[in-house]
C-alpha cells in the first residue's frame, strides 16, 4: 500500500500551482493569497483524509473536486458578506459555478498566470521570485539558493512584489503580443531556475529531483504550443532540458550518490529524450534571423555531452563554453569550462586555469581541483575534497566526496 505521507509532497509540487491558477482564472480572484489558501486547505484535508482512508484511485482528481467545492463555499460566504456590506473591489468577480480542471484549462490557466505574475510593475528579479514561489511551489530557501541570496532578502522581495500585484489590480486576462514579448524573458528564466534546482538540488538531501525537472519541461512545452511564445529561445531552453534530463538516471547510483560524467553508464541515457532535444534544438536554429541566446549555447553544450566520443567532442564543448562565459559570466560556467579545458589540454594545465578563479569558498571549486589533482598529487586531491565536504550542505554530495577520498587513500 502506498504511504499517503510520501505521495502528498510530490502531488503538492505538481498540483498545487495548477489549482491556484485555475481558481484565479475561473473566479477572477483579485488576491492570489485567497486561491493559495484554498489550495493549502485542500492539501491539508487530503493528508488527513488519505491517512485514514487510503489513497483514492485518482488523487489529482480528488484534489480538484475538493478545491472546487471549497472555492464555491468561499464564494457563497463572500456573497452573504457583500450583501450586508457593499465594498469596492470584490475578491471574486465571476459567480459562475463552472470550474474546469481539464488538461487544456489547466495549461491555459498556468500559462496566463505565469505571465500575469511576471508583471513589469516589479523588477525582473522579483517577477522571477514570485513565479518560482507561486507557479513552481519553491520555498523561500530554494529561491534564495537560486539567486545566491539571503533568505531574509528574498522574503522581503516577495512581500513587496505581492503588495505591488495587489495594488495594481492583479487579474488573469488575455495579454497582448507586446505584453507577452515583454514578459517572456522573466518567464523563461523562472523555468530555467526551476529545472536547475531539480537537476542539481542545493536544498535537498537528494542530489536530483526529477519532479522539478519534469514540471519545468511540462511548463516549457506549454510555451512551445502557443504561437506567441513558441520562439527560438523557448525551443533552445526546451532542448537544453531534454538533453540534460536524458542523463538523469545515469547521474546517481542506487545509493543516491553522484556518478561523475566519466563513469556514467551510457546505456542508461534516454535516447528518446536525446532525440527530442535534437528536434527542439533544430527548431531553435531553423531561422536565419535567430539571435543566439545563452540557452542556445547551453543546449549546444548539452548536445555534445550526449554525443559519442571522438569528433573533437570536448573541443566543441570548450568552444561553446568560451562563448558562454563571455555572453554571461558565472562561477558555475567558469568551473564547467575548466573541466572541459582539462579534457582538451590535460589536468595539469587545467589546474592552472582553475586556480586563477580563486573561488576558495566554493565547494565545486575544491571538488574540481580534487578531481584534477587525483592523478597528479593524491595528498593535494584529498585536501581539496575535504574542503569541498566542509563547504557543502548536501548530504549526498558529502557521501560522494568521501567515497572519492576513500578510493584515493586506498591507492596510496
Amino acid at each position: 500500500m502506498v504511504n499517503p505521507n510520501k505521495i502528498t509532497p510530490h502531488l503538492f509540487r505538481t498540483e498545487y500551482s495548477k489549482i491556484v491558477a485555475v481558481l484565479c482564472k475561473s473566479f477572477d480572484i483579485k488576491h492570489i493569497e485567497i486561491a493559495e489558501d484554498i489550495a493549502s486547505e485542500t492539501f491539508l484535508k487530503a493528508s488527513e483524509y488519505w491517512a485514514m482512508n487510503g489513497l483514492p484511485d485518482n488523487p489529482a482528481a480528488w484534489l480538484y473536486t475538493v478545491a472546487k467545492n471549497k472555492a464555491k463555499d468561499y464564494l457563497k460566504h463572500l456573497s452573504v458578506i457583500e450583501k450586508n456590506k457593499q465594498e469596492g473591489g470584490k475578491i471574486f468577480e465571476n459567480e459562475n459555478d463552472t470550474i474546469d480542471f481539464d488538461t487544456k484549462n489547466i495549461s491555459d490557466s498556468q500559462l496566463e498566470m505565469i505571465f500575469m505574475i511576471c508583471n513589469p510593475v516589479n523588477s525582473q528579479e522579483t517577477q522571477i521570485a514570485l513565479a518560482l514561489q507561486i507557479l513552481c511551489s519553491f520555498s523561500i530557501e530554494e529561491i534564495a539558493n537560486a539567486f545566491l541570496s539571503k533568505t531574509e532578502t528574498i522574503k522581503k522581495r516577495l512581500q513587496r512584489g505581492r503588495e505591488k500585484l495587489r495594488t495594481h489590480h492583479f487579474t488573469i486576462e488575455s495579454l497582448s503580443k507586446q505584453d507577452i514579448h515583454q514578459r517572456l524573458e522573466a518567464v523563461l528564466t523562472a523555468l530555467y531556475l526551476l529545472f536547475n534546482e531539480g537537476y542539481f538540488s542545493r536544498t535537498n538531501n537528494l542530489l536530483i529531483r526529477k519532479d522539478l525537472c519534469l514540471e519545468a519541461i511540462r511548463l516549457t512545452l506549454i510555451l512551445t504550443d502557443h504561437p506567441c511564445t513558441n520562439t527560438p529561445k523557448t525551443n533552445a531552453l526546451l532542448a537544453l532540458m531534454c538533453f540534460q534530463s536524458s542523463r538523469l538516471d545515469a547521474r546517481t547510483n542506487d545509493q543516491g550518490e553522484a556518478v561523475l560524467f566519466d563513469d556514467q553508464d551510457e546505456a542508461l541515457w534516454d535516447k528518446a529524450l536525446i532525440e527530442k532535444g535534437n528536434y527542439y534544438l533544430t527548431e531553435a536554429c531553423h531561422t536565419n534571423s535567430t539571435s543566439i541566446s545563452k540557452y542556445h549555447l547551453e543546449a549546444g553544450i548539452a548536445y555534445w555531452h550526449t554525443s559519442p566520443a571522438g569528433q573533437d567532442k570536448w573541443q566543441h564543448i570548450l568552444n561553446l563554453y568560451n562563448q558562454l562565459i563571455i555572453f554571461e559570466y558565472s562561477h558555475v560556467t567558469a568551473l564547467n569550462r575548466t573541466f572541459a579545458f582539462s579534457k582538451v589540454y590535460g589536468n595539469k594545465k587545467a589546474i592552472t586555469e582553475a586556480e586563477k578563479l580563486n573561488l576558495t569558498d566554493n565547494e565545486y571549486y575544491h571538488g574540481l581541483l580534487g578531481y584534477l589533482y587525483a592523478e597528479l598529487d593524491t595528498d593535494e586531491a584529498i585536501h581539496h575534497f575535504e574542503e569541498a565536504i566542509r563547504l557543502t550542505q548536501s548530504k549526498s554530495e558529502k557521501q560522494t566526496l568521501q567515497k572519492q577520498i576513500n578510493v584515493l587513500k586506498q591507492s596510496k
